[in-house]
């Protein structure tokens, strides 16, 4: 995603990957493909001097790659260029930079969105580790690109993410392991579902669909998901105990502090929710395109 929006501003653009060298072309800037491995570089290599004169160097891989590489990227790296990550949780990475090389700035970003539902109109968080004229330019361009800027420190992000991917994606993937033990098929629990189920079973595909290694890089490396799970957790076992007693009122209750929880937003999300039922229960509208990975 980013080769493609940086087409249309940089002079120059190199990839490296493990993969084979490939090279392509678009928007009028080249982009010359490199087969190399970032965890452990030639230092005489084509990959490092590229590295060695870079502007911007963009972090695009899981946490495991990018905690190995931090140390011989950034000790590649010249003064005054950016060193940009996309990873999902920062506080392991943000302690492996603090013992890096100085003079480099330093963002972490993480898009919350899949790349391939583009970046206009979508969240972007960003971390800033080390500012300088470099960093805030790429910034300005998240937002030329129609992205919508969320600056964050590092553990607010981490708390903030806990929540909106962790706790989400657990209970997603907590509906999956539940259907996985029920007595029916696919088929059966479609043709019999209403809407909720629909977007349930929906995001569930799309997840499934996509990499495992992101989905456990937000549950495994980020401190706080740990807390969200058992969260989620207690939360369904105060459901289970809720219905046990056998008063109604009680749920009437919990209905209540929701509704206060949601505040002002409670009518825009009741839209929202309205026109997605409308959209995916529409039967001219069904889609066989393959899921692509979310976060």
């Amino acid at each position: 995603m980013f080769l493609q929006l940086l087409r249309a501003t940089a002079d120059d653009l190199c990839a490296v990957d493990t993969a084979a060298p490939r090279t392509g072309a678009a928007g009028g800037t080249s982009t010359t493909w490199l087969a190399a491995d970032v965890t452990a570089l030639d230092p005489g290599g084509e990959a490092a001097r590229r590295i060695a004169v870079a502007d911007l160097v963009l972090l695009a891989v899981p946490e495991p790659v990018a905690l190995e590489a931090a140390e011989p990227l950034t000790a590649l790296m010249r003064p005054g260029a950016v060193l940009v990550d996309t990873l999902s949780v920062k506080s392991r990475l943000i302690a492996e930079l603090a013992s890096c090389a100085g003079g480099i700035e330093q963002v972490s970003i993480n898009p919350m969105f899949a790349p391939s539902l583009g970046i206009a109109g979508r969240t972007v968080a960003a971390v800033v580790l080390r500012e300088g004229p470099g960093a805030i330019a790429f910034l300005d361009l998240i937002e030329q690109w129609g992205g919508q800027l969320l600056q964050l420190g590092p553990d607010e992000h981490d708390r903030i993410t806990a929540v909106t991917q962790a706790l989400t994606h657990a209970a997603v993937l907590g509906f999956g392991f539940a259907l996985c033990e029920a007595p029916f098929d696919i088929g059966q629990l479609t043709a019999a579902a209403p809407p909720p189920h629909t977007v349930l079973l929906s995001l569930l595909a799309r997840m499934v669909g996509g990499a495992p290694e992101v989905y456990w890089d937000i549950q495994s490396a980020n401190p706080h998901a740990t807390q969200a799970r058992d969260d989620l957790a207690k939360a369904l076992r105060q459901l289970a105990d809720l219905v046990a007693d056998g008063h109604e009122r009680h749920l009437a209750s919990a209905f209540n502090r929701m509704r206060d929880f949601l505040g002002p937003e409670l009518a825009h999300y009741q839209t929202r929710c309205e026109r997605a039922f409308a959209a995916i229960q529409d039967p001219t509208t069904r889609c066989d395109a393959p899921a692509r990975n979310d976060s």
